[in-house]
């Protein structure tokens, strides 16, 4: 098997493993150790975010010596084991530890993304990132649809084993690429880093256009993600059904329309014909989504959340488009950390913002919010999208709008799938 389709296994494995118990840690918490604060839920994911946060740059600068395929021979084997030990985790504060330790060292597996964009050629990147695309959707929803599965048959403690089966899947894909495709130790891009020392710095005006849209994604995320960790729980509640392997099937449901919508998008920039990715029309078509949502009936649910992965995979993949049109090749690493924690910061807020919510108002409540931050964003969008930019080269630049459509069609950018 080829190196690119082994990594893209392997990395199936990792989004499969993680999203396992995300639509379910409230439940989980409840059975296993009989809490059931809404706001300890929500700061339990809120954790996750925060490690993943911190350690990832620790990874990226150890694996700047040591190549990144070995590091996760070690680090996924620590993630396993951490995993395992958290099954036997008697208190609430000793699981917190052992399993947010495990995140630590599974999150070194999103070197992988990099990783293999440094091994394709430059003119097959759109592609990759497009199958990458395709490959997180599908781990979102096998992850979310497994992990339903196993706490339907079994319990919510075997999901445990699910997700340190992920971790240990892993490690033997990158020892035997390691064996077989004879990887050094050394990193081999170590020699890239003297090729950055040429990047001329950048003012803070020239950056304003990024910061511009990194606020927005901010805005955007924090209220997707705001509907996401009592999902599950909501529909248990309005369905009268505490069938967890069908709550996590309705948790999935945007990831399904988002392998649609990908699918769909490819035919029509096929036929030369306009893409559906207007910002404005596609962020009110999410909040009607997100309202459908909170009516409590299972089938204005079910409606709701097609709504909503339908243009919210547009949004996001028009978004990511857009940071590259505004940004240069030589500042995409840079400009990609900026943007990258702005989402990460909507998302944290939002984990913590939804627990508070629920605990005080009720599980329909983060919806209405949501909403509420939705049409913000929609105004945000026209403000901060629409004027005029100046490039760091020339003074000016053309308008993204006017590369968005073919640049929407070959990029498949990668895009949360719930």
């Amino acid at each position: 098997m080829k190196l690119r389709n082994t990594i893209i296994l392997m990395t199936t494995f990792a989004v499969i493993s993680d999203a396992i118990l995300i639509p379910f840690y409230p439940q989980f918490f409840s059975a296993r150790y009989g809490v059931t604060s809404p706001v300890h839920a929500g700061a339990y994911v809120a954790f996750i975010s925060i490690v993943v946060m911190l350690t990832l740059p620790v990874w990226a600068r150890v694996a700047k010596r040591l190549d990144a395929m070995h590091l996760l021979v070690y680090t996924q084997c620590a993630a396993g084991v951490l995993s395992l030990a958290s099954y036997w985790a008697p208190t609430v504060p000793l699981f917190w530890v052992l399993s947010l330790a495990m995140f630590m060292c599974k999150s070194s597996y999103l070197l992988m993304y990099p990783y293999m964009m440094r091994l394709e050629p430059k003119e097959s990147h759109a592609h990759t990132i497009g199958l990458l695309s395709v490959v997180v959707h599908f781990g979102a929803i096998a992850g979310a649809v497994a992990g339903g599965f196993v706490m339907q048959v079994w319990n919510a403690h075997a999901c445990i084993f699910a997700m340190a089966a992920g971790d240990f899947a892993q490690m033997v894909i990158c020892i035997a690429l390691i064996r077989s495709h004879a990887i050094p130790r050394r990193c081999r891009f170590a020699n890239e880093a003297n090729a950055e020392a040429g990047i001329p710095v950048r003012t803070l005006r020239h950056r304003l256009p990024i910061l511009r849209l990194a606020l927005l994604m901010l805005v955007f995320d924090f209220c997707v993600y705001l509907i996401r960790p009592f999902m599950s729980s909501y529909w248990q509640s309005v369905s009268d059904s505490p069938n967890e392997l069908l709550s996590g099937a309705v948790f999935a449901i945007p990831g399904m329309v988002a392998l649609a919508a990908l699918r769909i998008n490819k035919r029509i920039a096929g036929q030369n014909r306009r893409l559906p990715d207007h910002m404005i029309g596609n962020l009110l078509l999410c909040t009607a989504g997100v309202l459908l949502q909170s009516i409590e009936a299972p089938l204005w649910i079910i409606v709701g959340r097609v709504l909503f992965g339908w243009a919210f995979f547009q949004i996001v993949v028009k978004l990511d488009v857009t940071m590259f049109a505004l940004s240069t090749p030589a500042s995409y690493a840079a400009d990609f950390s900026v943007i990258n924690f702005f989402q990460n910061l909507g998302v944290l807020l939002a984990s913590f913002a939804a627990g508070a919510i629920v605990d005080e108002t009720g599980l329909r409540a983060p919806f209405f919010f949501a909403a509420a931050g939705l049409v913000l964003s929609a105004l945000l969008s026209i403000w901060l999208l629409d004027r005029p930019r100046a490039s760091a080269a020339s003074g000016t630049a053309a308008s993204p709008s006017a590369t968005l459509s073919t640049d929407l069609a070959d990029s498949g950018a990668t895009a949360h799938a719930n």
